[in-house]
């Protein structure tokens, strides 16, 4: 497993070096005292998706353990306190680097695409949402599918059915539910928009002619379960259903994303784009091998 893991971080790094980042922010001269960083901006990435492959929740434990998991690979390390801050700065190239693999992914060509949103827990205690500094970013909500209630943050996920995340947004569940948060992250940011013709496929907490309404004008199609009140039939496909569970499981079971430890807007935003790239990364690397797409969704082992 380890030779899969050197194989997919070398080819990401090329990327990232060749032309991710040059056309995301285009190379140019060094202005400013000092030396160059001993650890480019690619290394720093390769690393943050190592990381969450090999399950290192905890930067502490992971800077202790990378000289051993992928020293060979890049042999310039950080302390933690450099690597907590370099991350926290590189929120636009996790994000740039994750939408440019989903473009080069068959999957991304397809009118179709999954949608759905999950809670992301930010802390336990009454004591930790009055101090803690999400406090306004994240609030409470409630959580049907388990029927409890939490504090966080949810996300909106939009994906192929492969497992490509191509749409993402945070939103405070207290301020903006599962509606308008759709709303904003298609209108807000166009980046995350399918393609006009795209079907997207979601659940019952889209249903409403409103919705559907907003849907048509950007020549969307919503496809859902029907609600126990409608009489009209409404076929459903639920193995694309289950196929969103198991992307949404997978990023927090296996990648870590309940397990955050974010303390801070920009390191919650950072971390969750992490976990959001090491996906992407996994299934572009499969698709370039031609490995069996099943892969996509298995973690690298500890």
């Amino acid at each position: 497993m380890d030779a899969d893991l050197d194989t997919l971080l070398i080819a990401l790094y090329v990327e990232l070096d060749d032309r991710i980042i040059p056309a995301s922010r285009p190379r140019r001269a060094r202005r400013g005292p000092g030396r160059p960083p001993l650890v480019t901006d690619a290394e720093l990435c390769c690393l943050a998706v190592a990381q969450v492959l090999l399950r290192y929740n905890d930067e502490h434990h992971w800077l202790r353990a990378a000289p051993g998991r992928v020293g060979h690979l890049f042999p310039r390390l950080l302390s933690q306190s450099e690597y907590n801050e370099r991350l926290k700065n590189a929120a636009d190239l996790f994000e740039a680097a994750l939408r440019w693999l989903a473009g080069r992914t068959p999957g991304s060509a397809e009118p179709l695409r999954l949608m759905d949103a999950t809670p992301i827990g930010c802390g336990q205690s009454k004591t930790t949402a009055q101090r803690s500094d999400l406090f306004g970013y994240a609030g409470y909500g409630y959580e049907s599918a388990h029927s409890r209630w939490y504090w966080g943050t949810k996300l909106l996920l939009i994906t192929t059915p492969d497992g490509t995340v191509t749409g993402f947004s945070l939103a405070n569940p207290k301020l903006a539910g599962e509606r308008e948060q759709t709303r904003q992250t298609l209108t807000r940011q166009p980046i995350n928009r399918p393609e006009p013709g795209s079907i997207i496929v979601t659940d019952k907490g889209l249903s409403g002619a409103d919705v559907e309404e907003f849907l048509d004008d950007l020549d969307l199609t919503l496809v859902r379960p029907a609600r126990r009140d409608e009489k009209t039939p409404r076929p459903f496909p639920n193995w694309l259903r289950q196929r969103i569970e198991a992307i949404i499981w997978t990023l927090k079971n296996q990648l870590g994303l309940e397990h955050h430890n974010a303390r801070v807007p920009a390191g919650l935003w950072t971390r969750v784009l992490q976990r959001l790239l090491a996906l992407n990364a996994v299934i572009w690397h499969n698709w370039t091998i031609d490995a069996p797409v099943k892969r996509s969704l298995i973690a690298y082992d500890h």
